[in-house]
């Protein structure tokens, strides 16, 4: 834009030096009108909701009549009563039920894709875009029509929780995903099946990388979850350490029932090219694999 104002003004200059000092003067105050007037109709947006940090403030009862006609709006919780505060906390726990759901498959289609992709640089617009779609639909699941002040402070909140810098150390992925990941694969099958080596570690790697792009999903999804259905203002800390653990418990049923997906998309390429690996070292290590696998089942709303 920057490039193209100035070869504007010098084309009319190299007529009239005037007449070039005069377009740049008017281009630069449409320029500032356009921006003006986007400030400004931001500025005029309704101003969200935030919660009282104590449940005795005087602003509570105001809140909370503020939070019943907004909820009376939802479609996800029609035909719930909301005339008591008993009301309004079932009707956030259904919407929480809601969420959790979301916060699942999205963490799930995280932990699929980023185990079999195995690419860096694709894993993280991947993440990054489940992420952000996630928070919108988390959004869009309480707040029913979000407005652009409360988008952008939802991510602004979530940004801040979960990856400010000065926080990063609190988080210790593989201390929380080590153990999950080892329940699904048990004791190593690599020193009991000789030849396998490559093809277990590969499913071992898989495995780890789609449980930390999950796990830090879960985190994000369920600190988003938070910030948009409590009733009260909670510090960065208190939902930072309960996001941690509460994506902590989800991770274990998103690994227990994708494994099985990651291992059978491996192996079955492994067959195609086994390489020096035999088809039969391949199929036996499968086996030692899936004997530790539980089916497949629906994730629970509790």
């Amino acid at each position: 834009m920057v490039n193209q104002t100035v070869q504007i003004v010098q084309l009319v200059a190299s007529v009239h030096p005037l007449l070039g000092r005069l377009v740049a003067w008017i281009l630069t105050g449409i320029y500032v009108l356009l921006l003006g007037t986007l400030v400004f109709m931001f500025m005029r947006l309704p101003k969200p909701l935030h919660p009282p940090g104590d449940i005795n403030s005087p602003e509570f009862p105001e809140y909370l009549e503020k939070l019943g006609v907004r909820l009376s709006k939802n479609r996800n919780i029609q035909g719930n009563p909301l005339s008591t505060r008993r009301d309004i906390e079932a009707a956030l726990q259904s919407l929480d039920a809601q969420s959790t759901r979301i916060i699942r498959n999205q963490a799930a289609l995280v932990f699929v894709s980023t185990a079999i992709s195995q690419s860096g640089r694709l894993d993280t617009f991947t993440v990054l875009g489940a992420q952000i779609r996630m928070v919108w639909q988390i959004a869009r699941l309480y707040y029913q029509r979000p407005g652009l002040r409360e988008l952008l402070q939802l991510y602004a909140n979530v940004v801040a929780t979960a990856f400010v810098a000065g926080e990063l150390n609190d988080i210790d992925v593989s201390r929380q995903i080590e153990p999950i990941v080892s329940s699904v694969l048990g004791a190593s099958i690599t020193g009991s099946i000789p030849g396998v080596n490559l093809v277990a570690g590969i499913i071992t790697n898989s495995l780890l990388s789609g449980s930390a792009n999950a796990y830090l999903t879960l985190r994000v999804g369920v600190i988003a979850k938070q910030y948009c259905g409590s009733l009260l203002k909670k510090e960065k800390s208190v939902i930072r350490k309960s996001a941690s653990i509460e994506a902590a418990k989800m991770l274990s049923i998103i690994v227990m029932n994708s494994a099985g997906i990651i291992s059978r998309s491996i192996i079955n390429a492994a067959l195609k090219s086994p390489g020096k690996i035999s088809r039969d070292m391949i199929r036996s290590a499968w086996g030692k694999i899936s004997k530790r696998e539980k089916p497949a089942t629906e994730f629970p709303t509790e």
